[in-house]
């Protein structure tokens, strides 16, 4: 509990400040000559409302659709309290974010596995969009830095170096994988994403605040009027920027209810032949699901279907009731020792990577 009282101190200072400002930084991609620091320090949002303004006629009404009436692949719905704000951010920002999707590819590709590691949802990488246009140059007057705009203070709580000449916040890899320690201390505290995303801007101790002034409720849309101003706006960004980069919401953009309800309503519930034909069996340890799809040879979108939100839920549990076809089991079975096995070398990777 100690890093929560540390963090919790922060909330006032450093993390209501974290996301104060976003930083206007050269893409490395795009710009292979040295990066100017002589400019990065800019005022909030600009980021964002600097992005070219789309034409709200051009796929508009389609993804509103498969907002408001949860008919995408995952079912979610956007909670009518925000449709006002993300109708209006989209229309803003889908332009410059889906030229960014072009660039970033290859950014969003390690930090999908990276994430997936610590068992957070992949689409969490959104959160990095909105803190500094995923820059790694990005600083804020605060003092936050880099893609996931880490203070000081926080950086180094969670593995970060910071010296002279070697920033490692400005470090795409080392600070994602930062990141997702923070976001599992955060999610392990609410059991939410909506309110990690609220604890991430403004820190633990507004979320508690607003939780205290809500009567006890951890329901986001409930106590958003209880949260800073920023933080509130903060996660109904990110629930814009996940409809435009996914077209269509998802687990890290609705409440804890809203995903319970999502996960037993969900439409790609298996059929009744598929669960007469498979085999439900406890696990516990740190899993991971690639490591498991290698071995049973089971694609993703299949696996996910029998085992949703599973490696989320068996980080934060150290256990699974895991499903699968009576013959994949089998062979799970057999290798079990070796999964897991592989599955903690992928988890401890980054840690021996990082005191060599």
């Amino acid at each position: 509990m100690r890093k929560f009282t540390y963090i919790t101190v922060l909330g006032s200072v450093g993390f209501l400040l974290i996301q104060a400002a976003k930083a206007a930084g050269l893409n490395p991609l795009q710009q292979p000559h040295q990066p100017v620091y002589s400019d990065t320090t800019i005022k909030k949002d600009t980021t964002v409302n600097n992005l070219p303004a789309n034409d709200p006629k051009s796929g508009f009404k389609d993804l509103f659709r498969t907002a408001m009436g949860g008919d995408g692949a995952s079912g979610a719905r956007l909670n009518p309290m925000a449709v006002s704000f993300v109708e209006n951010y989209i229309s803003k920002n889908k332009k410059g974010f889906l030229k960014m999707k072009e660039w970033a590819q290859p950014y969003f590709d390690m930090m999908d596995q990276v994430l997936e590691q610590h068992g957070v949802p992949k689409e969490m990488k959104y959160l990095a969009v909105i803190e500094s246009g995923l820059k790694f140059n990005a600083k804020s007057w605060a003092g936050a830095c880099g893609p996931w705009a880490f203070m000081p203070a926080a950086a180094q709580q969670y593995g970060l170096s910071i010296r002279r000449g070697n920033d490692e916040r400005l470090d795409y890899y080392k600070s994602t994988h930062a990141a997702a320690k923070l976001l599992t201390d955060l999610y392990a505290k609410y059991g939410d994403w909506l309110l990690v995303l609220a604890a991430y801007n403004g820190g633990p101790g507004n979320v508690d605040k607003a939780i205290r002034k809500g009567g006890g409720s951890k329901d986001f849309w409930t106590i958003q009027y209880h949260l800073p101003v920023e933080s509130m706006n903060h996660v109904k960004k990110f629930i814009g920027t996940h409809y435009i980069f996914e077209g269509e919401g998802g687990i890290t953009t609705v409440t804890k209810k809203e995903m319970k309800d999502l996960l037993l309503n969900n439409p790609a519930q298996l059929k009744e032949e598929e669960m007469n034909g498979s085999t439900a069996y406890t696990i516990s340890g740190r899993f991971n699901s690639a490591v498991i799809m290698k071995h049973i040879e089971m694609d993703a979108a299949t696996f996910h279907r029998y085992n949703p939100n599973f490696d989320n839920q068996i980080a934060l549990n150290g256990k699974y009731e895991l499903r699968l076809p009576n013959v994949k089991m089998n062979v799970f079975v057999a290798k079990r020792y070796q999964i897991l096995d592989e599955s903690m070398s992928l988890i401890l990777k980054p840690a021996e990577n990082a005191n060599r």
